[in-house]
């Protein structure tokens, strides 16, 4: 599959429903909301893009000084036994793997900001070992999936919304959205696992995920037992304590190396803004394309066909006031927020359709808008079975919400 035919996809449907609308219905504002969206659209993309310089080019700089002072090959030793099982085309300790250890870190506990520069960082090496340039690696697509599936340990942006919101008890999501994501990532490797033919059943991979199970397990009896309404002030301030660690950290190692911290800093920063760019044209096309989409109607048309379905089967349709919010999260980041912000308002924020909102947010990424940033940066156009395989995964995940859901609010 390549971005290409998704591109087309989107702009065609956008047509055919509003040719529909101007046809059956007599509608001529539909064009208009069209083309105000491209120009809109096309604004937002570069203003995400130009959000991102500065983000790039501090995240990159820090890593350039955690490189040369060492830390980097320090996080690829200790991940180099899964992850050479997992990307068995990256050489035995090569840089890459400290940075997708850090990267995978910070998605783990929320921190976007620090994820997605070192995400970028890790896809430019992987194109650097990538023998076909136009054409996603094995490697990039593990990385990839893993990254759309969206794991994420603690959601504190929604546990915020949802206090804002007026919820009783504003992390009673926390332990769905830990689950929910848990089933979404899992789905996304063992997908990539069979189809690249990873064995996936073996001491190097089950004792880490063990691990990591055992933590999360934890981290939920943890929760458990504290105030609920405090939680979300708790892994704020655990984040940005962190965060701040990894740069005195990061700027200590350097130091101990005897390096020029201030030039490194310098050097990957420039870095980072060379990359911040490069993306700038590949943002704008894919949020005109999905902001067309969604001003011809198009995603209204697929929310209300979905709910007659559900009504028409007789099955219980609840949970479909949750829909947009699960239909926008592929697409729209900021979209699929005020989905979710709208269905609290709506319907309550301890609603079940509210509560199933939040946990659809903090299940996956908005694995559209992951894509075609990663790729775009590496300027990797034929991105294979990467797209297809995220969505499974995104699948799996809010199946898991809406049981989820069901169990703990039904």
């Amino acid at each position: 599959m390549t971005l290409n035919y998704i591109w087309i996809g989107f702009f065609l449907v956008a047509l055919i429903v509003a040719l529909a609308k101007l046809l059956f219905m007599g509608d001529t504002q539909v064009f208009t909301d069209i083309i105000n969206a491209t120009f809109s659209s096309a604004r937002t993309g570069f203003e995400v893009s130009i959000g991102l310089t500065g983000v790039l080019a501090l995240w990159l700089g820090i890593m350039r000084i955690g490189e040369q002072g060492g830390v980097i090959n320090a996080f690829a030793r200790i991940a180099a036994p899964v992850f050479g099982k997992l990307f068995p085309e990256i050489p035995k300790n090569h840089p890459v793997i400290g940075r997708m250890f850090m990267n995978f870190s910070a998605n783990l506990l929320g921190l976007d900001n620090a994820a997605t520069p070192i995400g970028l960082n890790v896809m430019k090496e992987l194109q650097e070992l990538n023998t076909q340039k136009d054409t996603a690696s094995n490697s990039m697509i593990m990385f990839m999936v893993i990254n759309a599936s969206g794991l994420t340990l603690i959601p504190v942006t929604i546990l915020m919304y949802r206090a804002q919101l007026g919820a009783v008890a504003p992390a009673d999501v926390f332990i769905p959205i830990l689950l929910a994501t848990l089933v979404s990532t899992l789905t996304a490797i063992t997908l990539v696992a069979v189809r690249q033919k990873i064995q996936l059943w073996n001491r190097a991979i089950l004792i880490p995920f063990g691990a990591i199970l055992a933590f999360v397990a934890g981290m939920i009896s943890l929760f458990l037992t504290m105030d609920r309404e405090v939680v979300a002030a708790y892994a704020t301030t655990a984040a940005n304590i962190l965060l701040l660690l990894v740069i005195c950290g990061f700027i200590v190692a350097g130091m101990r190396k005897k390096i020029n911290v201030y030039d490194a800093f310098i050097d990957g920063a420039k870095d980072g803004f060379k990359t911040a760019i490069k993306i700038i044209p590949y943002l704008i096309a894919i949020l005109v394309a999905i902001g067309v989409f969604r001003a011809s109607g198009a995603m209204d048309y697929l929310i209300d066909g979905i709910k007659a379905a559900i009504a028409l089967l007789e099955l219980d349709t609840a949970w479909v006031d949750a829909l947009p919010t699960m239909l926008m999260k592929p697409l729209s980041g900021s979209g699929a927020r005020g989905m979710m912000v709208d269905a609290m308002r709506t319907y309550g924020a301890d609603s079940l359709a509210g509560r199933l909102s939040c946990i659809v947010q903090g299940t996956t990424d908005t694995t559209f808008y992951v894509v075609v940033l990663y790729f775009g940066a590496v300027s990797i156009k034929k991105i294979r079975y990467v797209l297809s395989y995220s969505l499974i995964a995104d699948l799996a995940g809010i199946i898991a919400a809406v049981f989820l859901a069901y169990i703990f609010f039904g």
